[in-house]
């Protein structure tokens, strides 16, 4: 697996092939995002839709989307943030997570997970957090296989959706 930063043109725009690839990956993962409510129509998730997302996502200071691709074709799409708003929180965070559904339980979350606590070792940091939507047992289950243990249940910032926050030591 290679994971890429996203890289959008000058004027913003992505490129046309990529965009229809990740608005696949994004449609795949209707469940989620009829949970998530990221989306007016989780069965109906469109371009413009996805590259207004990621844009809002690249526009936040110290984030980075990340590509996952595997052959070639993408996989998968990592949102990290190197410091939360909360100026109290030291650990760098996992925005997003997101595999093809097609290409679930084939080791790639994992994989992918495997690379950005690499990175975050690397620069020294001393775990990593995320949050869980209430009611994605599916993901708190993932998220738990990996050695995330919940620590703190809050609403999230940007929607204020019950989430269970969870965190995994890096050294």
């Amino acid at each position: 697996m290679i994971l890429e930063p996203l890289d959008p043109a000058e004027d913003g725009a992505l490129p046309g092939e990529l965009l229809t690839e990740l608005t696949a990956l994004y449609a795949s993962n209707r469940v989620f995002h009829a949970l998530s409510g990221d989306f007016p129509d989780s069965d109906d998730i469109r371009p413009e839709q996805v590259a207004a997302a990621l844009a809002d996502e690249l526009a936040v200071p110290e984030s980075q989307v990340l590509v996952a691709r595997s052959e070639g074709r993408v996989v998968g799409i990592g949102i990290t943030l190197n410091r939360h708003p909360d100026p109290a929180d030291p650990d760098p965070w996992i925005g997003l997570l997101m595999v093809d559904a097609r290409q679930q339980r084939k080791g790639y979350g994992r994989e992918f997970v495997g690379k950005i606590e690499e990175r975050f070792r690397g620069e020294g940091r001393d775990g990593v957090r995320l949050a869980v939507l209430e009611g994605n047992d599916t993901g708190l289950a993932f998220w738990g296989s990996l050695g995330y243990e919940v620590i703190d249940h809050r609403r999230d910032l940007d929607a204020d959706r019950p989430c269970a926050v969870l965190r995994k030591p890096l050294a």
